[in-house]
Formats: C-alpha cells, sequence, structure tokens
C-alpha cells in the first residue's frame, strides 16, 4: 500500500504545482491586460493560449449582466482554482496518509 500512498502524495504535489502555476498565469493576464498588450508578443500570445482554455468557459457561463463592464472571470478562476487546492490536493493528501 505504500506505493499507492506515495504515488497519491506525488499526484497531489503535481496538482498543487500546476494550479500555482495557473493561478500566476491568470494573475499575470488580467494586470498585463490593464495596460493594452501587443497581442504579437510571444509573452502575451502564450498568457493568451494558457489561459483561454479556462475563462471563455467562465464567460458562457455568466450572466449578461456581470459580463458589462470589466471581465470577472479571472476572478471566478481563482475561486475555483482555490477550491480545488484546499479540496482536491487536501483529499489526495489525506488518502496518501491513511494508506500508509
Amino acid at each position: 500500500m505504500f506505493v499507492l500512498s506515495n504515488f497519491l502524495s506525488a499526484l497531489a504535489h503535481v496538482v498543487s504545482i500546476f494550479l500555482t502555476i495557473l493561478y500566476w498565469l491568470i494573475l499575470i493576464r488580467a494586470v498585463i491586460s490593464w495596460v493594452n498588450p501587443d497581442p504579437y508578443n510571444p509573452i502575451v500570445q502564450f498568457l493568451y493560449k494558457t489561459t483561454e482554455p479556462i475563462l471563455e468557459p467562465i464567460r458562457k457561463i455568466l450572466p449578461l449582466g456581470l459580463k458589462i463592464g470589466i471581465d470577472i472571470s479571472p476572478i471566478i478562476a481563482f475561486f475555483i482554482i482555490l477550491f480545488l487546492k484546499g479540496f482536491l490536493v487536501r483529499t489526495l493528501f489525506d488518502l496518501a496518509y491513511k494508506l500508509r
């Protein structure tokens, strides 16, 4: 059982790191959007390509009233990421601990 425990612990670490990187990418994209970035810049293109698959479904779910003015999809994505880090990662760590 220790093999499964170690696997779940490693998986929890990888998921946690992935969610942290995703959090920072979304935050950087939100900050860059305030200064009207050059869409042909490779860094800006990378940020859009990596974060758009997460933000676009959130924008589609939002009611029309919330879409007017500012884009709050990054804020909702932050809440989802924090929830996943608090629930999914912690659950994986707890399962790994109980299997030892």
